[in-house]
């Protein structure tokens, strides 16, 4: 239930101009000119007891194990603004290292003890053979708390976590790496809310200052999730991804590009939710008043990084998505956006859910009577789902053999055009076939 809290306080908290404005992630010792970053020391840590694990939502039946990956844990130090540290650098990779795509994605933990970035693409990372980094910045006492003599030494403060990501690029990238010697050739840095806070940061406060000894940028793409907040395109590819949360009351305007200083896309999915709900451990059924969904937040996830890692290790410029339509009142239907007869988003990428919908999926829960007041925000950042009755569904399709024809020749569409990944495919037709009327 704490940890809960504190997600429900952090998730507002980093998407609000508050958080900005009491400058908790504020360096203090800033370069002003570029500078070669430093690369902290690394070794494993081999304290006693159980590591924390962060990476508790993944899909049922799909974890670690089922894909034969390993977690290792290790301790990093040096200095970052002026101050030391030592805190947790989490890989998550294949057992057997032949296995290895070549390509990372690197995330700082969410202040709120989460490996988002690995549980909401697991299936994909783990299937594709692809390598999952997390540190820990903020929510370190998740981890002491867990195991107090394990990372009794550990601690890093909020204004450290911009070089602190910087210095964890340059890890991976450097001779000292865990992965050196295994063909790593790209490495991307992933935030979802409050971690794409700490993106944002970086691009501001350590993405122009902070340099690998060549003079090159630390990383090779960029990609913050559950955002609506308009980030100006870098030197690297970038995919932003708004949520219904965000979307629904206008995202960032800011256009897809192509060319050299501006390679961005902004996807869109219909349906998206800011929380993943499904699988989420930390979301109970009880908790709010309407059904939490079922919407499968870690397959559009894993589209968009799936087309980050093409375009950053192939050059392969990804499929340009619809926006959603907005109408921009309130009046007609509570909502910005336009809504189709059956109360889902208009426009966007769609998918099967909301193409060939057996629901609608409303952003904004409500908390439960009896729970603490203070979760509400868990539920307004969760989208709900409202199942169709069976007699609607008989009206819409007839017969659910005729349903499951129609979802499929959908799904099967979205994966020509590279909006949905084969990986899924039999996970999302699972879906549709538990659709009883």
């Amino acid at each position: 239930m704490k940890k809960i809290l504190l997600l429900a306080t952090l998730c507002l908290a980093f998407t609000t101009s508050v958080y900005a404005q009491r400058g908790y992630m504020t360096p203090k010792n800033a370069p002003t000119e570029p500078t070669t970053v430093s690369v902290p020391s690394i070794r494993p840590n081999n304290g006693p007891g159980t590591p924390y694990n962060s990476a508790l939502g993944q899909w049922p039946g799909y974890d670690m194990a089922h894909f034969d990956y390993v977690a290792d844990e290790y301790i990093i130090s040096g200095m970052a603004d002026g101050e030391p540290f030592t805190t947790r650098l989490n890989v998550r990779r294949p057992s057997d290292m032949s296995r290895f795509s070549g390509l990372v994605l690197a995330e700082p933990m969410h202040p709120a003890g989460f490996a988002h970035g690995f549980e909401h693409s697991s299936v994909y990372i783990m299937n594709a053979g692809h390598i999952a980094v997390e540190v820990i910045g903020m929510g370190l006492e998740h981890a002491t708390s867990h195991n107090p003599e394990r990372y009794a030494d550990h601690h890093v403060s909020n204004n450290q976590i911009s070089e602190l990501l910087a210095q964890m690029g340059a890890l991976l990238k450097s001779d000292t790496s865990p992965i050196a010697d295994n063909g790593m050739r790209k490495v991307i840095l992933f935030g979802t809310s409050a971690t794409s806070r700490m993106l944002t940061d970086y691009l501001a406060q350590a993405y122009p200052v902070f340099k690998l000894a060549d003079g090159s940028n630390i990383y090779d793409g960029f990609m913050p999730t559950s955002n609506g907040s308009r980030i100006l395109p870098v030197d690297e590819p970038m995919i932003q991804m708004p949520t219904q949360h965000e979307f629904m009351n206008v995202a960032t305007a800011v256009q897809d590009g192509d060319e050299a200083g501006n390679q961005i896309r902004v996807y869109e999915f219909a349906g998206i939710g800011h929380l993943m709900a499904r699988h989420n451990p930390r979301i109970t059924s009880e908790l709010c008043v309407n059904k939490p969904t079922e919407y499968p937040l870690e397959l559009y996830f894993s589209v968009a990084l799936h087309h980050l890692f093409e375009w950053v290790d192939k050059g392969i410029e990804p499929p340009r998505g619809d926006r959603i339509h907005l109408d921009r009142n309130m009046d007609n239907d509570g909502s910005l956006m336009i809504l189709d007869q059956h109360g889902n988003p208009e426009g966007g990428i769609r998918n099967p859910y909301v193409d060939v919908p057996f629901a609608t999926y409303i952003a904004g829960n409500e908390l439960a009577a009896g729970q603490d007041p203070a979760l509400s925000v868990v539920c307004r950042l969760s989208v709900y789902e409202v199942p169709f009755t069976a007699a609607k569904m008989r009206e819409m399709y007839g017969s659910k053999e005729n349903f499951l024809r129609q979802f499929e020749e959908n799904l099967d569409e979205q994966e020509a055009a590279g909006w949905s990944l084969p990986v899924y495919h039999d996970l999302i037709m699972a879906d549709a076939e538990s659709i009883a009327f």
